[in-house]
């Protein structure tokens, strides 16, 4: 039986995720902010995860090393948003916001590598929001000039894994690493007028978490997306 963690798995995409892996029976390591089991399977371990808190990474690292389980699949799910509403740049948001949705999902990545197996896949969720692209034709956004820390997160997560790719590749290490824009979700985060659920999305990202697509790219329903 393989392997797959997903952090932040008490709702929306993660929620799915974890639905969709458990189904195709997967063993699922889902992590939420406070431990708690918001659901219950013979196949599910739920773990605390902080990605805010360095400690909190430190323990749930060392919780799955001890475990000696060795992971297949990483979908680094969990993410935050506390700019929706505005327009500005709010520093303490900035950085609460990177906090984490780049450095915790980075460090919490990197410990977890040496615990994969080959052929392993790690899977950042990421947005069209990231994209630089897109931010060229702000006409084509549903909303253009919002949410200005989430967008500058995502982006940066698009490059760490574009770099961390590229250095897997060099320490020929058989782990890819892709970026994966889910699609505008009805979850909280993308309110109740998204056209998408997280079920639908859950199944174009297990397509790709269990593919075998090329190394440091950015996926949108199984075709690649513009950086």
């Amino acid at each position: 039986m393989k392997t797959v963690l997903i952090t932040g798995v008490s709702r929306g995409i993660g929620r799915a995720l974890a639905d969709k892996f458990l189904a195709e029976e997967f063993k699922v390591i889902g992590t939420t902010t406070n431990g708690n089991e918001p659901y219950k399977h013979p196949n599910l371990a739920i773990l605390e995860l902080n990605l805010a808190e360095p400690d909190s990474i430190v323990r749930c690292t060392a919780l799955i090393s001890q475990s000696n389980e060795k992971i297949d699949i990483l979908i680094n799910n969990a993410g935050v948003l506390f700019d929706e509403n505005e327009t500005a740049l709010v520093a303490n948001k900035l950085r609460q916001t990177l906090e984490v949705n780049l450095i915790g999902t980075a460090d919490f990545t990197e410990r977890i590598i040496p615990l994969m197996n080959n052929n392993g896949h790690i899977v950042n969720i990421s947005s069209a929001a990231g994209s630089l692209t897109d931010s060229e034709h702000p006409e084509n956004s549903h909303f253009p000039y919002y949410y200005p820390a989430y967008k500058i997160s995502k982006c940066a997560l698009n490059m760490y894994t574009i770099t961390l790719a590229n250095r897997l590749k060099h320490e020929d290490k058989e782990i890819i690493v892709s970026s994966v824009h889910p699609g505008w979700i009805r979850t909280d985060m993308g309110g109740e007028e998204a056209p998408t659920l997280p079920s639908e999305a859950a199944e174009n990202i297990y397509k790709l978490a269990v593919s075998n697509p090329e190394t440091g790219k950015f996926w949108y329903n199984g075709e690649k997306y513009p950086w």
